[in-house]
């Protein structure tokens, strides 16, 4: 093996313009491949940690069928607080979960005193909405960072529209469940960034607020919202608390509670998704590159050594040896490629993270892209490209091996 990898080194350095010219071009797919990775990865993280931490969380427990419904914010399918109790057991019970946040989510009226428009708000309990949604803050674009009890935080749009500032006094008129209607004077005590997505025109106030506008005889909550520690076991935790809740049931004998991931409850991770289809696309354009690269000079190395081939066929030398010394050229080719490409990606992806290039996502403006390569993508894109190297030069090395020593001598 070593003598072949010697003389396959030997053969490139022959021909060192079409080497040169070979490896650049695998190693241009290769950068190509791991900027776009870096960079369509880092925008998609920061999307998906922008609507997890400031809107949904990463997870949520509804009551079975909330969801459906979830545009119409029902109070009928409201979790009651033995069945919060059962939830909070549960969650209590695994250690990936960071903090978690009830929710009583509803639709109501907004009046100035002059004008009256609609508002979705959400009542929460402060300190556990803000560790839940560690982001949300930011969002506050005036008025305290806080969510005080007599105070209500309303959307950017809407204050706009509706002329109010922060220290104005205004009215929440909302609708019961059993369809009495009841209002409660609120100051405004902060304005809330828009931003695009389910929540992301959503008003705050106090949950204890919300209890007293609602008329609550007894507490009940529209949702629980979640926040791991580590984002990557999103799926393994959100798989353990559906099957721990899925205990539950109702006279019915059916599931009390479902869980839902943020993928399920937001449109945005079918953009994530599409990311991850254009990264895959990428990276079949790359196995394209270096596969038709590979057997050009391959094809072209075997057409120009035909007698050589001949000689070293005559001289008894094994049609497998043969067929050995030509792959380890595509190997070594793919090998050389790999790593120009690999360097020279890293280092433009540093340069990149440190430009600290901005850009705006919706309403959200200055959003830094931070890209980063993993192991992994360096890893995986290596192994793509060595393999196609190998599968491309066995065709013109099988050809080679194949062979007779005798009409190979005679080529001119």
């Amino acid at each position: 093996m070593r003598n072949l990898f010697k003389i396959a080194i030997r053969n490139l350095r022959r021909y060192k313009r079409r080497t040169l010219l070979t490896a650049s071009l695998i190693a241009i797919g290769v950068i190509f491949v791991l900027v776009f990775v870096s960079v369509s990865g880092s925008f998609k993280n920061m999307i998906i940690s922008q609507i997890t931490g400031s809107m949904l969380g990463d997870m949520e427990i509804h009551r079975k069928g909330y969801v459906a419904s979830i545009d119409n914010l029902p109070l009928t399918l409201m979790l009651n607080s033995q069945q919060v109790e059962k939830a909070e057991g549960a969650i209590k019970k695994i250690p990936e979960i960071e903090a978690y946040s009830p929710r009583i989510k509803f639709g109501g009226l907004f009046s100035n005193f002059v004008e009256t428009t609609n508002i979705r708000l959400n009542g929460v309990y402060p300190d556990m909405e803000m560790k839940t949604l560690p982001l949300l803050a930011s969002r506050i674009i005036e008025g305290e960072k806080a969510i005080k009890k007599g105070e209500i935080i309303i959307p950017e749009l809407l204050a706009r529209g509706m002329k109010v500032k922060v220290g104005d006094m205004v009215v929440v008129i909302a609708t019961n469940k059993d369809g009495s209607v009841n209002g409660k004077q609120l100051k405004v005590g902060g304005i809330l960034e828009s931003a695009t997505g389910p929540g992301g025109r959503d008003g705050y106030l106090h949950l204890e607020d919300t209890v007293e506008i609602l008329r609550m005889e007894e507490q009940e909550i529209s949702e629980i919202a979640i926040k791991l520690y580590d984002f990557g076991k999103l799926n393994k935790v959100a798989n353990r608390l559906d099957a721990d809740l899925g205990k539950y049931m109702n006279k019915q004998d059916k599931p009390i509670f479902e869980v839902h991931t943020w993928e399920t409850l937001s449109p945005f991770y079918n953009i994530a998704r599409m990311i991850d289809m254009m990264t895959l696309f990428i990276k079949i354009m790359l196995i394209a590159i270096v596969l038709i690269s590979i057997m050009n000079v391959m094809i072209m190395a075997v057409y120009e050594r035909i007698r050589e081939i001949g000689t070293i066929a005559a001289i008894g030398t094994l049609p497998g040896k043969i067929l050995s010394m030509f792959v380890m050229e595509g190997f070594s080719l793919g090998v050389l490629g790999a790593v120009v490409g690999n360097v020279i990606g890293v280092v433009i992806v540093y340069v990149l993270d440190l430009a600290k290039i901005t850009f705006d996502f919706g309403r959200q403006t200055g959003l830094v892209l931070s890209p980063t390569l993993q192991v992994s993508d360096i890893l995986v894109v290596s192994i793509i490209v060595i393999i196609v190297a190998v599968l491309g030069s066995l065709q013109p090395a099988l050809k080679a091996s194949r062979m007779e020593p005798i009409v190979a001598l005679r080529h001119v």
